[in-house]
Order: structure tokens, then C-alpha cells, then sequence
């Protein structure tokens, strides 16, 4: 059985340094392949590197919501640009955050709007950051959607239902962390339960959120199986098949990543 980890931080400090470890880990738990998720377009070109250097490694280009505010010279011409790489295979994280707000709200939308305008020129997913921020989120994809179609994917989802359904509705996907498998994260097991099978995948977020029974230490690729496990349980579906459908939704999602043989074609 091979699993996909959708998001996880491979260029972070503590992950860069022991990447080596981390992907053999990885391998040996059966996570075929990784996107490495961009935070700033300033450090993509590091970003990038580990892309190229690893076969099974993936990578997206954007800034996230927190950057927002040092970022706002960062034009869709140049998202764009940089996405044209083979490697290249999402925009963002980008979104809003409305809990920390390290970044000015205005700041924050400005931001937003410029990776959905180079997700939809590009045609690439476009990954998205939300937490605590689901009306304006709503909002601003809704009104963005008439001037032209992207594909939405919320990552990392702990907001309420509401979001996911718009998404969905949107043509959008929904991912899912190790906070899935979290004792009190029953209001998100009761929202990956309603959606539709085909708009599902998971993540690590790695390091962060490492999922039960990991929880408390520093995140990797290869605990996105414990994320799968729960998840599968959540559906009534076994572990395989589960895997099956969310690496299906994965290479529907992300086109432009080519599916290796060994995992098979598509149902």
C-alpha cells in the first residue's frame, strides 16, 4: 500500500537538516510522494532545490498568510513564472488568519488574491490556509470565482462544515492533518465523514500536528498513515481502500504530478 503526504514543510528548520532520515522513514512507511508546501517566495529557490534533488518530492510556490505583509511585491507574473517549473505543482499556502494575525488583515486579502489569480492563469490547486477566518474565505473565493475557475483545497481543515461544503461546491478538495486522530477533534471527523469521497486527501502539515500516537513530537511524511488509518475508519472503508481513493483524488488534484506505475491506474 502506498500513501501520499499532500503538505508537509520539508525546507523548515529541523526538517532540512535531517531530510535524509526523514524520506528514508518515509519510504519505509509506504509514502510514495510528498508536496513539499511553499511559505515564502523569497526561500523558494531552497524549496526548490530539495524538489529537484528528491525523486518522490513535489513543491508548490507562494506566501503564506503570516508572510503576507513582507510579501505584497510578489506579482502573478511571477507566480506564474516560477510554476512553470516541473516541479512546481500547486500556488500557495496562502489564506487568512485570523487567530495569530501576525499579518494585517488588508495585507492578508491583498495576498490571497493575487495567488488565486495566478492558480487561475496557471491552472494549478491552489492550497489554502484558514483558521478562524471561514465568512471572509467564503467570500472572497466566491467572488472570485465568476472572472474565471481554479481549484480550491483546503489543507489542514479544523474549521467549521460550512467551509468544506462551500469548497466542495466550488469544485474544491478538503485535506485532512493529523488532527483527525485527535480525541477531541470530533466535530472534524464528523465533517470528513458528510463529504464526498472524491474530494478528500490527507497531509501531515509536518513538523507540526504529528498525529496520534506521536502527538507532542515533531511531525514527518511517514506519520501521514496514521492520519489514512483514522480517516478510513471515519469512512467504514479499510486502510487500502482509503488509500486508494485519496491517491486517486491526489492525482486528479494535482495533475501536473506525473503517477508513477506502482500505483497503479486509476479506478
Amino acid at each position: 500500500m502506498l500513501v501520499i503526504d499532500s503538505h508537509c514543510h520539508l525546507d523548515f528548520e529541523g526538517m532540512d537538516e535531517k531530510l535524509p532520515d526523514v524520506l528514508t522513514r518515509a519510504e519505509d512507511a509506504g509514502v510514495g510522494l510528498m508536496v513539499s508546501i511553499s511559505s515564502r517566495v523569497r526561500k523558494f529557490d531552497n524549496l526548490l532545490r530539495i524538489a529537484n534533488e528528491n525523486a518522490n518530492v513535489f513543491c508548490t510556490v507562494g506566501t503564506h498568510p503570516h508572510n503576507a505583509h513582507e510579501e505584497l511585491d510578489v506579482t502573478v507574473d511571477q507566480l506564474v513564472e516560477l510554476a512553470r517549473h516541473p516541479k512546481v505543482v500547486g500556488i500557495g499556502e496562502v489564506g487568512l488568519d485570523y487567530h495569530y494575525d501576525l499579518s494585517p488583515k488588508k495585507a492578508q486579502e491583498a495576498n490571497f488574491t493575487v495567488h488565486i489569480h495566478a492558480a487561475r492563469r496557471s491552472g494549478l490547486p491552489l492550497v489554502i490556509h484558514s483558521r478562524e477566518a471561514e465568512d471572509d474565505t467564503i467570500a472572497m473565493l466566491a467572488e472570485e470565482m465568476p472572472f474565471g475557475a481554479f481549484t480550491p483545497l483546503l489543507h489542514c481543515f479544523t474549521s467549521k462544515p460550512e467551509l468544506a461544503r462551500a469548497a466542495v461546491a466550488m469544485g474544491g478538495y478538503v485535506s485532512f492533518s493529523g488532527i483527525l486522530t485527535y480525541k477531541t477533534a470530533e466535530d472534524i471527523r464528523a465533517t470528513a465523514a458528510e463529504l464526498p469521497l472524491d474530494r478528500i486527501i490527507v497531509e501531515t502539515d509536518s513538523p507540526y500536528l504529528a498525529p496520534v500516537p506521536y502527538r507532542g513530537k515533531p511531525n514527518e511524511p511517514a506519520y501521514v498513515v496514521k492520519t489514512l488509518e483514522t480517516l478510513a475508519r471515519v469512512r467504514g472503508l479499510s486502510v487500502e481502500e482509503m488509500a486508494r481513493i485519496t491517491n486517486d483524488n491526489f492525482f486528479r488534484l494535482f495533475s501536473k504530478v506525473p503517477r508513477p506505475e506502482r500505483f497503479g491506474p486509476a479506478a
